[in-house]
């Protein structure tokens, strides 16, 4: 199972993600989709299915304002060069899949807790050290037949222990248990080598820039 065009992987990643941020509804546009996110530095975001230079260059001109974000599924190189010396990567990225399947749960490490919870189709996993510290978290939303893997973090302390695998497989677990089939999630440069060693496939770049006047 994978997704059959860069365009569907997109659009289940957006639907996936407004559900595990609590963000609007997407809105969609003729470039993608819009999505109000309601923080003091990212009010709005404008996801692009496009990636094309005319659609970059037109889209990035017409929404240019402090607080806007953009989501372009292209190389960082062209996308930086066709948004304009006003737009400004944030970090590169990538979007990524994979088909979820059962498998063997890792072994949670001695002296820590993993615990689970669900709340308005959102399920929260945390992992905690012994004195109740954090140690790492994620969480996951499934919207069907897909579902969106969100908000990997694992404590710099607690690297390197297994805790991100433990994470992604409880979240997988979650995601199938809701009957999704397939994952997309959008990997940091930190984040792909492990998503990768779990067997997910990179998709697409995906580059994040937001509006630098006002910022």
């Amino acid at each position: 199972m994978s997704f059959e065009s860069t365009t569907a992987a997109v659009d289940a990643w957006v639907r996936g993600w407004v559900v595990s941020r609590g963000a609007a509804d997407p809105v969609a546009t003729p470039w993608g989709f819009t999505v109000d996110v309601g923080q003091v530095r990212h009010a709005t975001r404008h996801v692009l299915t496009a990636g094309d230079e005319a659609t970059v260059r037109a889209v990035a001109a017409r929404v240019a304002a402090p607080t806007v974000w953009l989501k372009v599924f292209a190389e960082p190189a062209d996308v930086v060069r066709w948004a304009g010396p006003d737009w400004q990567v944030d970090e590169p990225g990538w979007l990524m899949w994979t088909a979820l399947r059962p498998a063997p749960a890792p072994a949670v490490p001695a002296g820590l807790t993993l615990r689970t919870w669900s709340r308005g189709g959102v399920v929260r996993v945390l992992v905690t050290a012994a004195d109740g510290s954090f140690a790492a978290r994620g969480q996951v939303a499934a919207t069907g037949a897909t579902a969106v893997v969100d908000q990997i973090e694992t404590a710099p302390h607690h690297r390197r222990k297994g805790l991100g695998r433990l994470v992604m497989h409880t979240l997988q677990q979650a995601a199938l248990d809701q009957g999704a089939g397939i994952a997309v999630l959008g990997a940091s440069p930190d984040g792909r080598a492990l998503y990768e060693s779990l067997g997910w496939h990179v998709q697409a770049p995906l580059v994040s820039l937001f509006h630098t006047v006002g910022h």
